[in-house]
């Protein structure tokens, strides 16, 4: 089962210094267009560059609307399956058509 977490959660683990990754899983276009922070690992990447991924803590993946970020999860679960893995429910879409 994935974990969801919402972006006020995200806000507050950041604004208590909570220890945890921040992982985009969408094209760098869209990174670059918006973002939220965190480091970019495209989904079609996501089995190659899982090294990068800080598995000692919480990570947070997120994309435009919360699908991508769970397929990331469900496909790394498989080599990381005690990792605490977290899906920004909704994705970042609504945080997006407020900035615009």
């Amino acid at each position: 089962m994935i974990k969801n977490i919402s972006y006020q959660q995200v806000q507050s683990w950041q604004s208590e210094a909570t220890l945890f990754q921040l992982v985009d899983v969408r094209e760098a276009s869209e990174h670059e267009a918006f973002n939220i922070g965190g480091i970019l690992i495209p989904l079609s990447e996501i089995l190659k560059e899982k090294d990068k991924l800080e598995i000692n803590k919480p990570i947070v993946f997120y994309c435009k609307k919360g699908i991508r970020s769970q397929i990331a999860i469900q496909k790394l679960t498989r080599y990381f399956p005690n990792a605490d893995f977290y899906n920004l429910q909704s994705g970042v879409s609504f945080l997006q058509n407020k900035n615009t």
